[in-house]
């Protein structure tokens, strides 16, 4: 998946997630590998934004390849265990970067 249907997939979700009880929160995301790229998602004053830049003032980094976001959206892979075995890194706080997790991955 190229890093813009991503990006797009990313939008959609976050724009139907519940995201009562997150105050704030701010993680950028580094996609490694073929379709990688950086962007961030905000959680600020009730709303949801998802755009395709670096956050300097986030909570959190994580970084992921391409192809294990998507996975991770999906809810085909573990967060925890894809931390756990190395497939995910965050640099900050792992709280949000949990809460980051349930913001994107898709409701069904």
């Amino acid at each position: 998946m190229t890093f813009n249907k991503i990006l797009t997939m990313v939008r959609k979700t976050a724009a139907v997630t519940d995201i009562s009880g997150i105050d704030f929160l701010a993680v950028q995301v580094n996609l490694t590998g073929e379709n990688g790229g950086v962007f961030y998602v905000e959680v600020k004053d009730g709303r949801v934004n998802v755009e395709p830049y670096d956050y300097h003032d986030r909570n959190c980094a994580v970084t992921i390849s391409g192809d294990d976001f998507v996975k991770l959206a999906n809810g085909k892979l573990d967060p925890v265990d894809a931390f756990n075995k190395g497939i995910l890194h965050v640099d900050g706080d792992l709280g949000k970067a949990m809460q980051f997790a349930s913001v994107v991955k898709k409701q069904y």
